[in-house]
């Protein structure tokens, strides 16, 4: 078994440094933001990780190409995209700018073969923490899935990206949120090359405005009557 290539869990590496400088501090490095979780919060991440604690979805025909489920990609958090702040302003915003602060938590992941395509079902766990200029509300909070072929020229093998939205009730400081993408499919390469695949986990803020869209037809000009 390949080290790390399991149902896993992880939490951002280290600590989110001083959050929010005018009140809102988190201490320790127990939860993705510091702090500790509370008893309800560990019990959902712990029906979280049980659904993809069971079999595969579907098994390799005998006549089909061979794969072990430890061989499924393992899943990593984008380094660089772990967290994401929503200011107030969009310039030069200072601490008491900042409304709302998002984390990841728990990681997993399962692999099924489907004839010749792999297909990947992975779950994020993650949580939003509300600061001095946030409130009540929707968030949208915007999400991307890349399965990635490490090596010297990294490739690019499928992506998705999507936004999820985090209701905020009134009072609240923080809320978990969760989101499961099941179809993330690909073709089986070969073990050796699948021993280089990563899927990794982040929050793009970018997110849809990269997206090609689709362009803007051209009304035809009317023909101006000839001058007698």
């Amino acid at each position: 078994m390949r080290p790390g290539y399991r149902h896993h869990r992880l939490w951002n590496n280290g600590c989110v440094a001083a959050l929010i400088a005018a009140g809102v501090a988190l201490a320790g490095c127990s939860s993705p933001f510091g702090g500790s979780l509370s008893d309800s919060s560990a019990s959902a991440s712990s029906r979280f990780t049980g659904m993809f604690s069971g079999s595969p979805a579907a098994a390799p025909t005998s006549t089909g190409p061979s794969f072990d489920e430890e061989d499924c990609p393992g899943v990593e958090i984008r380094p660089g995209a772990a967290t994401l702040n929503f200011a107030a302003k969009a310039n030069d915003p200072t601490a008491n700018d900042l409304r709302y602060q998002v984390g990841f938590g728990p990681l997993a992941r399962q692999c099924a073969l489907r004839g010749t395509t792999l297909a990947m079902r992975v779950g994020v766990q993650g949580r939003l923490i509300v600061g001095p200029a946030g409130g009540p509300g929707q968030v949208s909070v915007p999400l991307r899935y890349a399965v990635i072929q490490e090596g010297p020229s990294p490739k690019t093998i499928t992506t998705k990206f999507k936004r999820i939205s985090v209701t905020v009730p009134p009072g609240e400081t923080h809320v978990a949120f969760t989101d499961i993408e099941e179809e993330l499919n690909f073709p089986l390469p070969s073990l050796a090359a699948l021993q280089s695949y990563v899927l990794y986990v982040g929050f793009d803020e970018l997110g849809d405005r990269t997206q090609p869209r689709p362009s803007a037809k051209k009304t035809p000009a009317k023909s101006q009557p000839k001058a007698k």
